[in-house]
């Protein structure tokens, strides 16, 4: 019903926002991701997302379209309401949350407060086809993550490294920069085994 507001910011929580639109105040709830986002200027444009409920009528708002594709996919899972997909949103980058659907990642949507390993797997299992169809790109440069990673991970095998361990380092490298070659992936993890 409501796609986006565009108005006067009149007020900036981290939770919420409140925007004027043609003599109306919105009241906004967000991520911390789109809260670092924002910039103080006078006007501001948010894409929304109209939740109706029997006793309530809320906007959720976001700087990025890619955030509120995410958050849409996050509440069609069964046991994630509107709260809980955006703290996942305000603790993991939409990005890094993409990534982690997409490549099965349990623990990195595990490390957000509130979610355990049963919820996690269900995001994944519920999601994990419909990002990859949306993200037809990411399906190649997931592929691509996964032989580097794979390939990082056998040489520090060779290298004398148990794999459990490396595979650790390597995942946590992994989550902060996805793109690095194998190379880089090696010469990270040695600094950190």
């Amino acid at each position: 019903m409501i796609t986006h507001l565009n108005g006067k910011l009149v007020e900036k929580n981290p939770t919420y926002v409140i925007i004027e639109c043609a003599g109306v105040g919105y009241f906004v709830n967000i991520s911390l991701h789109t809260f670092s986002k924002i910039t103080d200027a006078e006007n501001i444009r948010l894409l929304t997302h109209l939740q109706i409920k029997e006793d309530s009528h809320t906007l959720y708002g976001f700087v990025e379209k890619s955030e509120r594709e995410i958050f849409r996919l996050l509440v069609s899972v069964s046991g994630i309401g509107s709260s809980t997909a955006r703290t996942m949103l305000s603790s993991l980058e939409p990005l890094q949350l993409r990534n982690a659907i997409a490549n099965g990642d349990v623990a990195i949507i595990q490390s957000v407060k509130g979610i355990g390993a049963k919820t996690a797997q269900r995001v994944i299992l519920d999601l994990r086809d419909k990002i990859l169809k949306v993200y037809d790109i990411d399906e190649v440069s997931t592929g691509s993550n996964n032989t580097n990673k794979d390939e990082a991970l056998s040489a520090l095998e060779v290298l004398g490294f148990v794999r459990r361990q490396a595979e650790k380092v390597v995942d946590k490298i992994m989550t902060q920069d996805s793109t690095l070659s194998v190379e880089n992936i090696i010469k990270l993890a040695l600094k950190n085994l």
